[in-house]
């Protein structure tokens, strides 16, 4: 439970573990990639090599990697694409797609984020 602020408010910044549940967040998230990848990943599934085109500039070598941590985090699965090659495809899971909100969120702000310096910088 959240502490109370004033008489009808509470602040989820003051809840036990706050930090916790955020370095927690961060954990799974950090980085250049993860993000991009879900993002990528919430229009469909994707095979690795169209997942690398699609968030191009990354090495196949980083995109394996951020992967299989987004597969640790159960935030993303893999399944072979046929029986008969060898070829996997990858997609967002249930839990995943709980971070949809994040990043339309994420997006808006990043929108309006550029906006503001863009007019810092012109003035």
């Amino acid at each position: 439970m959240t502490k109370k602020v004033d008489n009808d408010h509470y602040c989820p910044f003051h809840s036990p573990g706050t930090f916790l549940k955020i370095q927690d967040a961060l954990e799974c998230l950090q980085g250049k990639w993860k993000l991009q990848i879900i993002a990528a990943l919430l229009t469909g599934p994707k095979r690795f090599r169209d997942l690398a085109n699609y968030i191009a500039p990354i090495t196949d070598r980083m995109l394996s990697k951020e992967l299989k941590v987004l597969e640790g985090h159960l935030l993303v699965s893999r399944h072979k694409k046929s029986t008969y090659s060898i070829e996997m495809e990858y997609a967002i899971t249930k839990h995943g797609m709980s971070l949809k909100p994040l990043i339309e969120n994420l997006i808006d702000w990043g929108d309006l984020h550029r906006k503001e310096v863009i007019d810092k910088l012109r003035k």
